[in-house]
C-alpha cells in the first residue's frame, strides 16, 4: 500500500514538474526581450576569444572570419606578453589600488548619506538633495573633462586663479603626477556617489518605521538608531553592493583615467595608466597585436570572476543569507 502511495505520488510530481500554464509563457513572452539581447550581445561574441589564442592575421582577399580559421594557433603566447610587459606591474597596481580605495569610499560615503537625508523631516529638502546629487551619474565623462579642465587649465584656469590671489605659484597640473590620485579619487566619488546612495536610501524606505518609534521611546539617539537598526537592515544590500563592486575590480572606468586626464600625457601615466586605458592606447597606435589586446581583456574577465566566486563564498560561510550565488 505504501509503496502504491508512492508511485502515485511520484507520478503527480512528474506531471506537476512539466505542466505549462498562461502564467509560463507571460513570463517566457516578457524575458525574451532580454534573452536575446544577451545572446547577440553578450554570449555570441564570446566566439571572439580564440583571437587571443591565435597570431590572428587579416589574409588579403579575405573576410574576418576567414582570416580568424587561417591564422595560426600559438597557445599562450598573447598572455605571456602582457604579463611580462615592463608596464604590467604598474597597471595591476593602479588598477587594483584605485578600485579598492573606490569600493571604500563608495561604501561609507553613500551610506552615510542615505542615513542623512533619511533624517530629514522635509520632503521638499530631500528630494532637493537627492537630485543634486544623483545629476552628475548622467553627466558624461567627456563633459566633466572639459570642467575639469576649466578648473585645472595651465592658463586661467580657476585653480590657479585661487592659487595666484593667495600669492602662490601657477600649477601645470597635467604635468604633476603627485595630485592626481586624489584627483581621480575625488572625482570617481562624486560622479558616482549620488547613484549609489539612492540604491541605498531606497533600502532604508523599506524598514518599518515601528522598530524607530520603539527605540525613540527607549531613549536612543540617532547614532543608536542608525547603528542597531538601519545598518543591520541594509546589510544585505551592503553586502551584494560589495561583491558586484568586487566584480568590476580589474576593470577601470575608462573615461575617467582618459578623458579626465586629457587623454593620459606621458607625465601621468604612472599614476593614471590602468588595464583598460593601455588596451585602447595598444589598438589606437596599433604597437600590439590584437590577439595579445584580446588575452590582456580575457585575463581581466577571469581574474574578476575568480574574484567574485571567491568573494561570495567568504560572505556564504560568515553568512548564507546574504550571498548573490
Amino acid at each position: 500500500m505504501k509503496n502504491e502511495t508512492a508511485a502515485v505520488s511520484t507520478q503527480v510530481k512528474k506531471r506537476k514538474k512539466f505542466t505549462w500554464t498562461r502564467d509560463d509563457s507571460e513570463l517566457a513572452l516578457l524575458g525574451l526581450p532580454t534573452t536575446i539581447w544577451f545572446a547577440v550581445f553578450a554570449y555570441l561574441p564570446m566566439f571572439g576569444l580564440i583571437i587571443a589564442f591565435k597570431d590572428f592575421k587579416l589574409q588579403r582577399g579575405a573576410g574576418f572570419l576567414q582570416s580568424l580559421f587561417a591564422s595560426e594557433w600559438n597557445g599562450l603566447d598573447n598572455f605571456k606578453f602582457f604579463l611580462s610587459n615592463n608596464t604590467f606591474g604598474i597597471l595591476l597596481r593602479n588598477t587594483l589600488l584605485y578600485n579598492l580605495v573606490f569600493i571604500v569610499l563608495n561604501l561609507v560615503i553613500p551610506v552615510a548619506l542615505a542615513i542623512i537625508i533619511n533624517q530629514l523631516y522635509s520632503k521638499i529638502a530631500s528630494k532637493c538633495y537627492q537630485t543634486l546629487m544623483f545629476f552628475p551619474y548622467f553627466m558624461s565623462w567627456v563633459v566633466v573633462s572639459y570642467f575639469v579642465y576649466a578648473f585645472l587649465s595651465p592658463k586661467g584656469g580657476f585653480a590657479n586663479l585661487i592659487i595666484e590671489a593667495f600669492g602662490g605659484e601657477d600649477v601645470m597640473w597635467y604635468s604633476a603626477p603627485q595630485y592626481w590620485p586624489f584627483i581621480l579619487v575625488f572625482m570617481s566619488t562624486w560622479k558616482s556617489m549620488g547613484y549609489n546612495m539612492v540604491v541605498y536610501l531606497a533600502s532604508i524606505t523599506g524598514i518599518d518605521t515601528s522598530l524607530y518609534e520603539a527605540a525613540i521611546l527607549d531613549g536612543a539617539t540617532k547614532w543608536q538608531q542608525a547603528k542597531y537598526i538601519t545598518i543591520p537592515a541594509i546589510r544585505p544590500m551592503i553586502i551584494m553592493m560589495f561583491i558586484l563592486n568586487i566584480g568590476h575590480i580589474f576593470y577601470s572606468d575608462f573615461g575617467l583615467f582618459y578623458q579626465v586626464t586629457q587623454h593620459l600625457p606621458q607625465p601621468l601615466s604612472d599614476v593614471a595608466s590602468t588595464f583598460d586605458t593601455y588596451i585602447f592606447m595598444a589598438l589606437q597606435t596599433g604597437n600590439s597585436k590584437i590577439g595579445q589586446t584580446a588575452a590582456a581583456s580575457l585575463f581581466q574577465s577571469v581574474c574578476c570572476c575568480i574574484t567574485v566566486l571567491i568573494t561570495n563564498a567568504i560572505v556564504s560561510k560568515i553568512d548564507p543569507d546574504s550571498a548573490i550565488i
